[in-house]
């Protein structure tokens, strides 16, 4: 990894954690797999720090852009696989 995750200056400590681990968790989709539940769960907490759709999408690109991972692609796999546990892409 030689890159640097989109954070916000305004954000505490603990929600600088969870944002990090949530782009950690699509890393992980694309390099590994990541159990479906654990993603649903971050994905849910860094909506509640970056509730904007606008600002979403912005740090998505950040992400993507240093990273050429897409988060959008994992979460959306995510909501049309069901019940299946592991999300790989």
């Amino acid at each position: 990894m030689n890159y640097s995750y989109p954070i916000d200056e305004t954000w505490t400590t603990e929600e600088i954690v969870d944002v990090v681990n949530y782009f950690s968790l699509i890393e992980k989709a694309y390099e590994k797999g990541v159990q479906k539940q654990d993603l649903v769960a971050a994905y849910n907490r860094y909506k509640q720090i970056v509730p904007s759709k606008s600002e979403e999408k912005q740090l998505d690109k950040q992400f993507e852009k240093q990273s050429g991972y897409t988060p959008f692609r994992v979460i959306k796999k995510a909501k049309d696989l069901g019940n299946q546990d592991t999300i790989k892409m």
